[in-house]
């Protein structure tokens, strides 16, 4: 069905992009820990 494989791309790619966004955030933790004990 195309709605529903049209559905499953669009959620993929959301989840993604969220998976990109919170490996972006971690990444970014460690260097404001270390701007704050500076």
């Amino acid at each position: 069905d195309f709605a529903k494989e049209t559905a499953n791309l669009t959620r993929a790619q959301i989840l993604q992009q969220a998976g990109t966004a919170m490996l972006a955030q971690a990444n970014q933790l460690p260097n404001n820990v270390l701007s704050l004990l500076r």
